[in-house]
């Protein structure tokens, strides 16, 4: 750079105003100056970091390059792959990602709207070439192999399953069903494409627990949700403001925006309806690993939807990682956020049953969202069954009559003060 230039870009950052000029200006006008400047330069970074985060997060061309590319080399099947690289009928639109390795768009197919999600490598697991991510996803599509007879797939979803979900004496009829699912083009018949693509997606923990969870109310569709889902909390501080924005002004923002109590308390009742479904469920128990606002929401009608599934795990697949796991402390004994089991110090091993059950995780959440402008009769007795709720603790297999009491307890008083109104 040459030294004229950098001379000038000196004065400019550090030199904003000559002294003689600042002689001849009131104080306060200097300091209305100053802050200014100081709030351009904030504005800059925040843009930056905006812009930064979203070309992380948003890569919606290498899903749609993967996909494509999958589809034109007959490894995976289905009329939405045909919509999006031959007829374009499906179009991807907004990004709504909150995961580089996880991405989720809105998007128009047929002129319905439609969410788009894909699953992607971690850039930084790879050299970012489209190549590489391209070498990564093939490994999904490994299975099965041409040849392999439809005796010999059912056998090879029955082991899969059974190690995911647990020995269940349902999972044959599961299997029925991913079969279904698999015969895209409904000709009763599965291709090898059509065979590779539902392997591939049984690997995505998220739409195993939609398949084992179709019939359940507040679980989304398998294939591709058509309804706006709205989360919990409308306001998301980003984490890289999180320093500069306290949380006494975010949380009142959201009590502001969020719907009116009586809407809430409808919300509330599905989400611990969600909480009975995945307790005894007919493929076994599941746990709440992450007990996040951003993946529970609700439709325009206010019936509580979990936004996502990925923070769900079976409670086979969470038994097995504890299983024979090496420990100091509870903190090792952690899969996900927080399903977390007790340390065995004399052992040094974990024990294989979560302590906090899925409706204190839930009860946690909801003590801010459903306790703010709650009805002034109701207020005591909803204080004290949260109380309760949330210090619920204990192996599940010895609490299973005292946790439904107080979840029924809970939905009671709710619904008792919502029914036979426009809200029920």
């Amino acid at each position: 750079m040459p030294r004229a230039l950098r001379r000038l870009v000196h004065m400019v950052l550090f030199c904003p105003l000559s002294k003689g000029l600042q002689s001849r200006l009131p104080a306060i006008k200097v300091k209305y100056l100053l802050l200014a400047w100081l709030g351009i330069l904030i504005t800059s970074w925040v843009i930056y970091m905006q812009y930064a985060s979203y070309s992380e997060l948003c890569r919606g061309h290498v899903c749609h390059m993967v996909i494509c590319d999958h589809y034109r080399r007959g490894i995976i099947s289905g009329s939405s792959c045909k919509a999006l690289c031959d007829q374009r009928t499906l179009t991807m639109q907004r990004c709504m990602s909150t995961s580089s390795t996880h991405q989720v768009y809105s998007g128009l197919w047929k002129d319905r709207p439609v969410v788009i999600k894909c699953g992607l490598e971690d850039p930084l697991k790879t050299d970012g070439a489209p190549d590489s991510i391209l070498r990564q996803e093939m490994s999904l599509f490994e299975k099965p192999t041409r040849g392999t007879s439809m005796d010999e797939f059912k056998e090879m979803l029955h082991s899969f399953l059974k190690a995911n979900l647990g020995e269940q004496p349902s999972l044959n009829t599961l299997v029925d069903r991913v079969i279904t699912l698999a015969d895209i083009n409904k000709d009763s018949k599965v291709s090898l494409a059509e065979a590779k693509s539902i392997w591939a997606l049984l690997q995505i923990n998220e739409f195993l627990l939609m398949v084992a969870l179709q019939e359940k109310e507040h679980t989304p569709s398998c294939w591709v949700s058509v309804e706006t889902c709205i989360s919990l909390y409308w306001l998301e501080v980003p984490h890289y403001l999180q320093a500069l924005v306290p949380e006494a002004l975010s949380s009142s923002l959201n009590h502001w925006l969020a719907p009116a109590w009586p809407r809430r308390a409808r919300i509330t009742i599905g989400l611990l309806e969600f909480v009975e479904e995945v307790f005894h469920g007919s493929y076994g128990s599941f746990l709440i690993c992450d007990a996040s606002p951003r993946h529970v929401g609700y439709n325009s009608k206010y019936d509580c939807k979990m936004a996502e599934l990925r923070s769900v795990a079976s409670e086979a697949v969470v038994r097995g990682f504890m299983r024979g796991r090496r420990c100091e402390t509870n903190a090792d004994c952690t899969y996900g956020r927080d399903c977390t089991a007790t340390c065995d110090r004399l052992v040094k091993q974990c024990n294989s049953e979560v302590v906090q059950p899925n409706l204190a995780k839930v009860c946690v959440l909801l003590q801010d969202y459903l306790l703010f402008g709650a009805p002034v009769d109701l207020r005591g007795d909803l204080e004290k069954q949260l109380r309760t709720c949330v210090t619920l603790s204990g192996l599940a297999s010895q609490m299973e009559v005292h946790h439904s009491l107080v979840l029924n307890n809970l939905k009671t008083l709710l619904w008792k003060k919502i029914s036979n109104t426009q809200y029920s």
